[in-house]
């Protein structure tokens, strides 16, 4: 393909894609989308992107006092997000307070969380924030299993915040 072709196929002038050819102009993203369908190409081949490989998370359940914990997030970052399995079983509540900010969201369930010198207990699409300096527990308020979604920041910063590689606490 000659020059004036992809110029009459692109709309991009001989000129322009002269220059792109010579490093005398940077690509825009402007040229690089018609360039790439004039190709036939995807944009991540015309450009060399590298392989983004597989996003899923893989998924590894560990017990963790007495709860399943599922982390969501494979690396170490500001946040850390898990989904818990609190047991239906009564335990005494033993509350703790550490560095961080946690967020919980109830999927499923009931949850008691203890926080301070409140005793609450929280249903299915109830959310909590709070400071983890405050001394707090969270567990099954009534004896059934519940399901909780935690996001937790390791520098007591909101929850979008922070720096964390910590595993959950409750």
């Amino acid at each position: 393909m000659t020059l004036t072709d992809l110029a009459d196929a692109t709309g991009i002038s001989t000129s322009t894609l002269s220059r792109l050819e010579t490093g005398q102009r940077r690509p825009s993203l402007e040229l690089l989308l018609p360039l790439a369908r004039a190709h036939r190409v995807p944009l991540d081949d015309l450009v060399g992107a590298p392989d983004v490989g597989d996003p899923r998370v893989r998924l590894k359940p560990r017990r963790v006092h007495g709860r399943i914990v599922v982390p969501l997030t494979p690396h170490a970052g500001p946040v850390q997000a898990w989904k818990i399995l609190i047991p239906g079983s009564q335990v005494t509540p033993r509350p703790r307070a550490h560095e961080g900010r946690e967020w919980l969201y109830v999927l499923s369930g009931t949850m008691r969380l203890i926080l301070g010198t409140r005793d609450l207990r929280m249903a299915a699409g109830e959310v909590a924030e709070f400071d983890t300096h405050v001394p707090h527990w969270f567990g099954s308020a009534d004896g059934k299993p519940a399901e909780v979604l935690s996001l937790f920041g390791r520098q007591g910063e909101r929850v979008h915040a922070g720096e964390s590689g910590a595993q959950p606490e409750g």
